[in-house]
């Protein structure tokens, strides 16, 4: 059935993309990651928010209401810079979840370990990963109307984890204890230093807001809602994210900050001083478990849309093409995703090492072919805004066209440092047993989604713009 024919029902209003933009971006398992900065994570926060965040937001904003089709960041891609560049893209976009998805679930069954089963042995825990990776296959062939709760449940969740960890670090305060690293005025400033090992985490935390355009066809009001989505769940996530780097910094002297048990070693250096209070951090636990699960549906629910549409399109194979359900759900795309963790997880499982180390591995290849899309965005908003200015744009992005390239410009160097610093910190040597795995990685990557672009486009029949999808700029009939 061509993507023309299909009627999504439309499910999503602005309180929903509000949770799932809140759910999607603001994510636990790399706060200890963050807080590692030290205090200048503080002042870090302050200036990636001003300077990335708040022009990535409102870029995405823009894009997202202006080209408000199914298929978000790929078809913004493909109306500025043709077929293969949107392909691309699209590989990035859903490759770099599908390798994420293993360090979350290798977390989550660290974590759920460290909680309830000390002694839990590491087949069960790999078994425990797999396991959530194929739930999450489950979910994401489901209808829309039914799994929205998840990222709604999971941002509740969230909330309930932030305000935990936040009180922890206000008990320690009050009691008089003082903050357990040195604080003052000078170390809460950005500075260059050993801690921008950790600055991409920064960035990384930051993106996502474009994610929930993947789903346009399915919202209510996507020209309306979109913009206010972004502006109410930034403002909140920026918040949130300083409460919570501040919070382990106030409790956890940074020498002892751990990468994976970062949150939970917080809440029992404050909480479990008793029978009572050790009751208390396991189901603060458990609600934190359950928001790296609800963080990793909400991707996938975008990405595999993505890449469901870009497959419909003859610009992927036809294996991520196929659908199930009233709801056309993406199952080839899906299942391929859960395909591709597996494989990680297995692998995990010969190679296992120190956790935090692996874990970080694992954390920067997936994060350094995430980037790569939002490196694209910027063009891809400075062509879209001066090249196709006739498009109706409910929502722009205020300025003269030097600023909004002065603004596109520093938001690029703030992902460009991004994707460096994962590879190698200024002023320190390079660590080649962590930046050769990377790079043969990130090259290994990239390589086979340039095949995968060269053998969809060879098979695609000549002239053909789509297959099964809209042409860019075309909008779905609801």
């Amino acid at each position: 059935m061509s993507a023309s024919a299909i009627t999504r029902k439309k499910t999503l209003g602005p309180v929903d993309l509000a949770f799932f933009s809140f759910c999607a971006i603001f994510v636990l398992d790399t706060i200890s990651a963050s807080a590692m900065i030290g205090p200048a994570a503080i002042g870090w926060w302050i200036v990636s928010a001003i300077l990335y965040f708040l022009p990535y937001g409102l870029v995405s904003a823009e894009l997202g209401t202006a080209y408000p089709q199914q298929g978000g960041l790929y078809v913004w891609a493909k109306k500025a810079f043709g077929d293969r560049f949107a392909a691309r893209t699209t590989w990035y976009y859903w490759v770099n979840v599908a390798l994420w998805m293993p360090s979350v679930y290798i977390l989550f069954a660290g974590m759920f370990s460290a909680l309830f089963f000390p002694a839990m042995p590491l087949w069960a825990q790999i078994l425990m990963a797999i396991a959530l990776t194929w739930l999450t296959v489950l979910v994401n062939v489901k209808s829309l109307s039914i799994v929205k709760w998840i990222p709604n449940l999971g941002t509740a969740a969230k909330i309930v984890v932030i305000l935990s960890i936040v009180a922890a670090s206000a008990k320690v305060l009050l009691s008089g204890e003082g903050f357990a690293n040195p604080v003052d005025l000078k170390s809460l400033l950005p500075s260059f230093d050993a801690g921008l090992a950790f600055l991409p985490v920064i960035v990384y935390n930051f993106s996502g807001f474009e994610l929930i355009s993947g789903a346009a066809g399915e919202m209510k009001n996507p020209k309306r809602d979109i913009p206010v989505s972004v502006l109410a769940s930034g403002l909140f996530i920026t918040l949130f994210y300083i409460l919570t780097s501040g919070s382990l910094l106030a409790v956890i002297p940074l020498e002892d900050l751990s990468l994976v048990s970062g949150i939970t070693d917080t809440l029992t250096a404050v909480f479990a001083k008793s029978g009572a209070g050790t009751v208390i951090v396991n189901a603060i636990g458990i609600l934190a478990l359950f928001t790296f699960f609800a963080n990793m549906v909400t991707w996938t629910l975008g990405s595999n849309r993505v890449m469901s549409e870009a497959a419909k399109a003859g610009e992927m194979p036809k294996a991520f093409a196929s659908e199930t359900g009233p709801s056309a759900a993406p199952l080839g795309a899906s299942v391929l995703t859960g395909a591709v963790s597996t494989v990680v997880i297995i692998a995990y499982a010969f190679f296992a090492g120190d956790a935090e180390d692996l874990f970080w591995s694992l954390f920067a290849f997936s994060s350094i072919i995430f980037l790569i899309p939002y490196v694209l965005l910027f063009p891809v908003f400075l062509k879209l805004r001066f090249k196709d200015s006739a498009t109706e744009r409910l929502y722009k992005v205020p300025g003269p066209k030097p600023f909004l390239v002065a603004m596109c410009v520093v938001a690029e160097l703030f992902l460009v440092q991004a994707i460096l610093f994962f590879f190698w910190v200024p002023g320190e040597p390079v660590d080649w047993s962590l930046c050769a795995p990377l790079l043969v990685g990130t090259a290994l990557a990239l390589g086979i989604g340039e095949f995968l672009v060269w053998r969809s486009f060879r098979s695609r029949p000549a002239g053909a713009n789509a297959v099964g999808a809209p042409a860019p700029g075309a909008a779905l009939s609801e």
